[in-house]
Order: structure tokens, then sequence, then C-alpha cells
């Protein structure tokens, strides 16, 4: 694959973060968990337990002069699940390999997976809509690809491991993968430790609750009115 080829069949990216972080978000980019953990001062026995173990439930942070923020749980995986399915990596270095690196959806049909799972659907959400060639040209260097949700170990969960996470070029990096003798789609578009500044690339942010957009934030210059859906985010038909 190539840049051109991502960008043309995935022109927008989509990440769902907490309700109400858009401001801390705007401010200081999209972080992820361990540059959060950095930008807060979480050290020590606390930092082991968000870092390296599985979060089941969200866990809020707090640090003075800051506005404070939420790392998100991760309820879709679970540990029973994740040994059976991870090859060559201990699960706390898979921990630490999805901690290290910010998360967007190619498809809007996975974006609507997420608000409408049952952990998320109840609760207000804010979506940032992003531009993938303003992403890819700025992150050019070190922008990774996954052939499947990393995070979910949900119903048939993939097999996974160090070559999960792989360069635009080399995608799909795991040789299983490629010899299936089918394309192999991209399920996320991954940027390692941090997009900063972000307002470079968003295009439109909201407030979600079951898929109707409560609110918009923030909309870029930029963005043209066929960027979202002008009252709902809806999955299409296919991905």
């Amino acid at each position: 694959m190539t840049p051109d080829d991502l960008v043309r069949k995935h022109p927008r990216l989509w990440h769902m973060a907490e309700d109400g972080c858009w401001p801390s978000i705007a401010e200081h980019g999209l972080l992820s968990t361990s540059a959060l953990l950095d930008l807060y001062g979480i050290s020590g026995e606390r930092r082991v337990a968000i870092e390296r173990r599985h979060r089941p439930e969200s866990v809020a942070i707090a640090r003075p002069g800051f506005a404070g923020a939420v790392v998100r749980d991760q309820k879709p995986m679970s540990q029973a699940a994740l040994l059976r399915c991870l090859d060559g990596m201990a699960p706390e270095d898979w921990y630490v390999a999805l901690n290290a690196r910010v998360f967007f959806w190619p498809t809007l049909r996975r974006l609507t997976g997420l608000l409408g799972a049952g952990a998320y659907r109840g609760n207000v959400q804010t979506v940032l809509t992003l531009d993938t060639r303003s992403i890819v040209d700025a992150y050019a260097a070190t922008i990774e690809l996954s052939p499947i949700n990393s995070g979910s170990t949900i119903m048939r969960p993939a097999r996974r491991g160090a070559l999960t996470f792989s360069r635009i070029a080399d995608f799909p990096g795991e040789p299983s993968r490629r010899q299936a003798g089918r394309p192999c789609a991209v399920a996320e578009v991954v940027v390692p430790d941090r997009v900063a500044p972000v307002v470079d690339h968003v295009l439109a942010v909201h407030r979600v609750h079951a898929g109707a957009i409560l609110e918009e934030l923030w909309r870029s210059p930029r963005a043209e009115p066929g960027d979202v859906a002008p009252d709902r985010f809806q999955s299409p038909s296919r991905p």
C-alpha cells in the first residue's frame, strides 16, 4: 500500500474521546495513554496499573493547573482471551504497545460500532473527524496501520503480536495475513505517541449520543459540508 492508496480509500479518519475533553485535546493534542501519563506526572505503581495492566474501567487522572483527564477503559479486551491470541509477547507488553499509540478508525462502520457498543452507547462521546491526507503528510515517517481491532478480543479474537502494527508500505506486516489470498483491509490507522497540534488536522468535532449529533463543538474553515453527516453518525451499508 502507498500513502496515496490509503488517502484515496479512506479520506477521513475518526477518533472517539471522552465527553468534555475537546478543550484539552485542542491545547495539548491527541496524546497516547503513555504521553498523557507523562503530561500529568503519573508514576510509580499507579502508572504501572494504568499502562501495563488491563483497565476494566476508565481512570480519572489529575494534576494541579490542568483540567483533568480520563484514560479510557479496555472493556472490549479480556486478559484471558488476550493470552489465547497473543503471539510472542506477554500481555503487559501488548498493553504497553497499545498505550504508546493514538488510534483512528478509517471507516464509519467501525466508529459507529464503537459508539453503539454496550459499554459506550449510554454515554455522550466526543467524536473528531480528521483529514487523512493531512495526517499522512504530517506523520509519514511514523504512521502505522493495523489489520485488526487491536484493542478488542470479543467473539473470535484475531491473533496479534509484534508485527500487527506496520508501516504503510509494509501493510500488512504479518505474513499469515499477506498469504491469505485476498486484500487485507485497514482496521486502524495509528500514530505513535501523539498527534500535536491536532487542530491542524481536525475537520470537525461533535458531541454524539447513540449516533445522534447533539452539538458541534468546532469546525475547521477547511471543512466542507459533506465531511460529516448533518445530523447523525450512521454506518454505511459496506465498510
